[in-house]
């Protein structure tokens, strides 16, 4: 054989192993379940025992196992996956690890997940997206609160293959006994859940019993090694089954004689000559064409990247919805939902986040908490607001209709994430239930007279001047004086003050956080209707918070909302303390009192930013006059519209 035919058959052979790579299907499960129950070490050993671990990387290990390992002179397996330093130091797993392996009938993605409460969140990222949960409890303790939690979340993420490993068995002797206690147990607790398979499997993680070979040690088992039965296992049948979805991510237009649109198919199957609808605008047309990663191919399902061409030009942008139109998504603006809150900053109702489902994002408020889920007893509790790691079912408005179907009918189109509109961070991951039909029959109503004609008849510009500052930075002063000097100008305005509106409108709220942003949410919407009167709205409130001073801003028309921030130290106002407010705190008389036990959070970029300290209230006014005059709010209006 020469040189050249020694190439061409490793190439072969390259080409042949790749190739069957390729074609091998794909699983995605996590481990979880309470801490110290062995999930790291059970990865390891699958990787170790499946011969993924290189040679550098064992002699890495082997050291490591000498410095943070907890098995004694044996190699400590869960080193391969607590990649963190804090996380070897404390012998836990803090953040979601990922780690590839295959065999040569499947490949696999494992997620290993943190056992501690304080990381739930974290679990929760990994069962986002995993077919199959390997459910882990020591023999010796058996089912354990963060057992029962991790089971319960892993049924709501739609979840329906688990693996109930009941490890460290050898500790219990091998005892089938045990092992039937613990698997009787487990069955009984998770009747209620929607679990299509429920495997349940002795093991010893640490000495690969039962783990990727048969152990001598149990002749009572028959069943399957973990392993064999993830390599087995049926999946991914129901996305194939659903009705076709493709969220489009790209409107691919490379030159003027192609627009094709880009995205993963989420669910079922289409074909060239088949008839597509958007979701929403309802508009149909028929596939022209579909492109693949090495041409057009005739067909494609879900889980495949594509770009679809139309016979018709129709209006698709990034974040439409393409479905069949014999079953189509929800469309709506409204809809309930199962949250799981996943920020150390809790979940205020009113407070605008932004809501990403799919490749389409829109603000969104939790409008209402129906109720929180005990996750260790299923108790459905009441409750104003949600902290870190807890779970509700609650309603959702949103700015604008959006498509998605329930998320136990596609876990694709029905989940969604909330993010903070500030930190841009992700706050909470939620699932879809149903759509909220209360508003279905309730339309914009048509009214000849707009704010413009208002406007035009009041010879003003409409704004809103919000005040915020401190109790006792002198907000409502100067809100007042500038008032008097609107009115004797001839202009229409109104103010709408924190106390009086707390006398009426708001009489029912009171000084938590939750009530705080439920106020502003409701003179937000006074102020926008005051406007759209065509008046110079006046809003002295303390509102200490930015995003729902933001929420409110965005309430208003391009440059109506005008920021006045009253900048008065503390001390001073501590000094002035007009209203004896600041001394009934420090006596521990009033809660939640802004500055002292509730946080203020000051305007980042002010329109107009006032510095309160020995100022008088009536030249402060002036300056904010002088800077709606310089403005154009002031001017009159000509019968065209324009100012004069």
């Amino acid at each position: 054989m020469t040189i050249a035919d020694i190439h061409e058959t490793a190439e072969a052979a390259v080409n042949d192993y790749i190739l069957a790579q390729e074609t091998k299907d794909q699983l995605r499960f996590l481990t979880c379940g309470s801490v110290d129950d062995g999930k790291s070490t059970l990865i390891g050993r699958l990787l170790y025992d499946t011969k993924l671990i290189f040679e550098d990387q064992l002699a890495a290990l082997e050291r490591d196992s000498r410095k943070h390992g907890t098995v004694g002179e044996d190699i400590d397996l869960a080193l391969l996956v607590d990649g963190l330093e804090a996380e070897r130091e404390q012998g836990i797993t803090i953040d979601v690890a990922y780690r590839f392996f295959a065999t040569d009938k499947r490949k696999f993605i494992v997620a290993d997940t943190p056992g501690h409460e304080q990381y739930t969140r974290n679990m929760a990222t990994g069962a986002s997206t995993a077919d199959l949960a390997v459910l882990l409890v020591d023999a010796r303790n058996g089912l354990m609160v963060q057992t029962r939690r991790h089971a319960f979340i892993a049924s709501l993420l739609g979840i329906r293959h688990v693996v109930l490993a009941i490890n460290k068995i050898d500790l219990v002797g091998f005892s089938q006994e045990r092992f039937e206690e613990i698997r009787k147990e487990f069955g009984t607790f998770a009747n209620g859940f929607d679990f299509e398979t429920l495997e349940a499997i002795p093991m010893s993680a640490r000495y690969g019993d039962n783990v990727t070979a048969k152990s001598d040690k149990m002749s009572w088992y028959s069943g399957p090694t973990l392993l064999e039965h993830l390599e087995a296992v049926e999946f991914g049948e129901h996305a194939l089954e659903a009705p076709f979805r493709f969220p489009v991510q790209w409107v691919n237009r490379p030159n003027l004689d192609f627009r094709g649109y880009s995205g993963t198919i989420a669910s079922g199957r289409v074909s060239v000559g088949e008839e597509l609808v958007v979701a929403g605008p309802a508009k149909a047309s028929r596939v022209k064409t579909i492109v693949g990663p090495d041409g057009e191919v005739p067909e494609a399902r879900a889980g495949e990247a594509i770009t679809l061409t139309l016979e018709d030009e129709i209006d698709i942008s990034r974040g439409d919805l393409l479905s069949s139109t014999a079953h189509r998504p929800d469309v709506a603006d409204q809809f309930a939902a199962h949250l799981i809150w996943m920020s150390d900053e809790p979940l205020l109702p009113g407070r605008p986040y932004m809501l990403k489902i799919g490749a389409r994002t829109v603000t969104a408020t939790v409008s209402e908490i129906k109720h929180k889920i005990n996750v260790n007893t299923f108790e459905h509790m009441a409750g104003k607001t949600l902290e870190l790691n807890e779970i509700a079912f609650c309603n959702f408005s949103l700015s604008s209709a959006v498509p998605f179907d329930p998320y136990e009918a596609n876990r694709t189109t029905g989940a969604f994430i909330l993010i903070d509109r500030i930190s841009n961070a992700t706050v909470g991951a939620g699932m879809v239930w149903f759509a909220l039909r209360r508003a279905s029959n309730i339309h914009w109503q048509a009214l000849e007279i707009d704010k413009t004609a208002r406007s035009q008849k009041l010879g003003q510009k409409p704004a809103v001047l919000w005040f915020t500052g401190l109790s006792g930075s002198g907000k409502s002063t100067i809100a007042s004086m500038v008032e008097k000097k609107l009115h004797v100008d001839g202009r229409q305005t109104y103010t709408l003050d924190g106390d009086n509106v707390r006398h009426g409108l708001n009489k029912d709220l009171g000084f938590t956080d939750a009530d705080r942003v439920e106020n502003i949410r409701r003179v937000g919407e006074v102020a926008k209707l005051f406007t759209d009167a065509g008046l110079i709205t006046l809003v002295s409130f303390i509102s200490p918070f930015r995003s729902e001073r933001r929420m409110a801003r965005d309430l208003m028309g391009e440059g109506e909302f005008i920021e006045v921030f009253v900048d008065t130290p503390i001390e001073e106002c501590r000094r002035r303390d007009p209203k004896g407010l600041y001394a009934k705190a420090d006596r521990g008389e009033i809660k939640n009192f802004t500055g002292i036990d509730s946080p203020y959070e000051a305007p980042g970029n002010p329109e107009i930013h006032i510095r309160n300290i020995d100022r008088d209230p009536e030249d402060v006014a002036e300056e904010i006059i002088t800077y709606l005059r310089e403005k154009g709010f002031l001017a009159g209006f000509a019968e065209d519209g324009e100012g004069i």
